[in-house]
């Protein structure tokens, strides 16, 4: 039998959320939009699929264990998910696959011949993000 007053702990987070509470419907929401937003950036490079799945996975560790428990077995995500979450690290494969997308990105501008500070923008922000991901650890394998 569970004891409410010792919720489960979610792979580092404990849900100290109640059934009902407001905060939880606020915490599923925000995390079942980044669900969406991450499956659409799987398909359009123009969205950041790990950085939402990343946050959904916050969102869902408040308010739905469910959730939560299916995102991080998740076969595609899964990995990716956990291994942020005990080592901050992000595996060389998603850096590669992000960094492909990148270059895309402003290859496609370029030949759709986007004025150039769109581009420069681009390249400013995605130059940015790009050293992020590339100064982070890789996943312990």
């Amino acid at each position: 039998m569970k004891n409410a007053d010792n919720p489960p702990s979610l792979n580092g987070f404990t849900s100290t959320m109640k059934p009902y509470a407001p905060g939880r419907f606020l915490w599923l929401s925000l995390g079942l939009v980044c669900l969406c937003l991450g499956t659409i950036g799987v398909f359009l490079p123009l969205l950041p699929t790990t950085s939402f799945m990343l946050v959904a996975a916050f969102a869902f560790a408040r308010s739905s264990p469910r959730l939560h428990r299916w995102l991080l077995q998740h076969k595609v995500f899964g990995r990716l998910i956990q291994d942020w979450q005990t080592h901050r690290a992000i595996s060389i494969n998603a850096k590669i696959a992000s960094l492909i997308s990148m270059i895309v990105i402003v290859a496609f501008s370029v030949f759709l011949q986007l004025p150039a500070f769109v581009i420069w923008l681009q390249i400013g922000v995605l130059s940015l993000v790009s050293l992020f991901l590339w100064t982070r650890p890789s996943s312990p394998e």
